[in-house]
């Protein structure tokens, strides 16, 4: 059977708009190369959103992650969310080598068996120059699925439940800024003015 495929981005489009509706703001996602995807950085608001679920797996969301990762190698991290490519999704990738071929797709994840406690520091992609300690679980347990819409779970523990963590806030709009104790606050006011100053008319 023949399938016109502007129907099929038609159809593709018309449920990431919907699914989008609450961020008005957001680029059509589903119109966007995977090629083109840039790292974000504070303070662009897509930052501070709730993603929404993926509910389509295709070719196009196999090149978003595929290029989420050259975006994590490129700026020498261990993770990276879609929402720090300007992508609403609940997607993020990760890798505790930094290693490309080591980098892991999590979409649609859900953390639970949170336990264990360990202040560590941590520094964000989209936050560049700024580093705080931050409280974490040292064992969490995650449920996802991979590129092509696999459910697979992991129980992680130290750094490596560290960087997870880290990613999910990402999904649901919570920074680095959002973690930080009012000394931390303080220390670290001049670099989140400097980052709000040098971006020109940041989305609303």
């Amino acid at each position: 059977m023949d399938i016109d495929p502007a129907l099929v981005a038609d159809v593709r489009w018309s449920f990431y708009n919907e699914a989008m509706k609450a961020r008005p703001s957001t680029i059509d996602i589903a119109l966007v190369a995977p090629a083109s995807l840039k790292l974000v950085v504070y303070p662009d608001s897509i930052l501070k959103k709730i993603a929404a679920d993926v509910r389509q797996f295709d070719d196009w969301l196999v090149a978003v992650t595929e290029r989420m990762k050259d975006v994590m190698v490129e700026h020498k991290g261990v993770g990276l969310a879609a929402p720090q490519v300007g992508l609403g999704l609940r997607i993020f990738v990760a890798a505790e080598s930094a290693k490309r071929e080591d980098a892991k797709v999590y979409i649609n994840p859900v953390l639970t068996d949170e336990r264990g406690s360990e202040e560590g520091e941590e520094g964000c992609l989209s936050l560049p120059t700024i580093r705080i300690k931050v409280p974490r679980f040292t064992h969490v347990r995650v449920e996802a699925l991979d590129e092509r819409g696999r459910p697979f779970s992991e129980n992680l523990t130290d750094y490596t439940a560290r960087i997870i963590q880290h990613e999910n806030d990402h999904l649901d709009g919570i920074l680095l800024l959002d973690r930080m104790s009012p000394v931390a606050k303080l220390a670290n006011r001049r670099k989140v003015r400097e980052l709000e100053e040098r971006v020109k008319g940041p989305r609303k």
